[in-house]
């Protein structure tokens, strides 16, 4: 049976959606009046479950958006997205729920310890580089130009996002106190900077949990195996 079509206007209804609702974390007048109803840790369950929602609408709008084909799909592609996956998911596992004083989302940020910044020694922002990853790893098999416009929208927000971030940040902190933070975690010997080893062992654990996970929901939820 084939799959409806859904236009392109359709599809750019989808894409405003999606970013209207995940504009939502930097307005600060929104975000505090959800909070001061939802609670901090319902606030972020809520926007985490919106955001999957639309994530997954906006998935679904791009695979039935009209057929045009820009490259063909190689094998050596799907090796190169099977085996970048695995790095965003470990990446995932030691970032989400974390505390992290340079970001806008999240909880306890105000618990962000300097000497124990974790991937945040090397990233500000990991969250937003894990979502660069997947979107430029996915470019790679994904040929035609509604994915095309898909991935590509998300590499270039992730990557414009963080320096967006980093402005905020600086004016809601003030410069010198965010230079400060930064110059703190530069200094953090590597081995000091980690996690407790039992805590970054069950991490990882999760993340490699999550990547199997996600092999298999590729081809149930969307028809499409992404082994070579």
């Amino acid at each position: 049976m084939q799959k409806p079509v859904m236009n392109w206007i359709g599809f750019a209804i989808v894409f405003v959606l999606f970013f209207a609702t995940h504009s939502i974390p930097v307005r600060p007048a929104i975000k505090s009046r959800l909070v001061s109803k939802l609670g901090s840790r319902g606030f972020t369950l809520a926007y985490s479950v919106l955001s999957l929602v639309m994530l997954g609408l906006l998935i679904f709008a791009a695979n039935r958006a009209p057929f045009v084909l820009l490259w063909d799909l190689a094998v050596w592609q799907k090796y190169v997205t099977l085996v970048g996956m695995f790095a965003v998911c470990m990446l995932l596992a030691v970032s989400i729920g974390r505390p992290n004083r340079f970001s806008f989302g999240g909880a306890r940020n105000d618990q962000f310890d300097t000497a124990r910044p974790g991937i945040v020694r090397w990233t500000r922002h990991p969250l937003l580089v894990a979502l660069a990853l997947w979107a430029g790893l996915h470019l790679l098999p994904n040929g035609n130009l509604a994915h095309v416009i898909l991935f590509g929208v998300f590499l270039g927000f992730a990557i414009l996002g963080q320096g967006i971030i980093d402005r905020r940040k600086k004016r809601t902190i003030g410069h010198s106190h965010w230079q400060d933070l930064i110059n703190e975690i530069s200094i953090t010997p590597v081995i000091q900077s980690l996690q407790p080893f039992q805590f970054l062992c069950l991490r990882l654990l999760a993340g490699c949990l999550a990547y199997m996970a996600l092999i298999f929901a590729h081809t149930l939820l969307l028809g499409v195996s992404p082994l070579p």
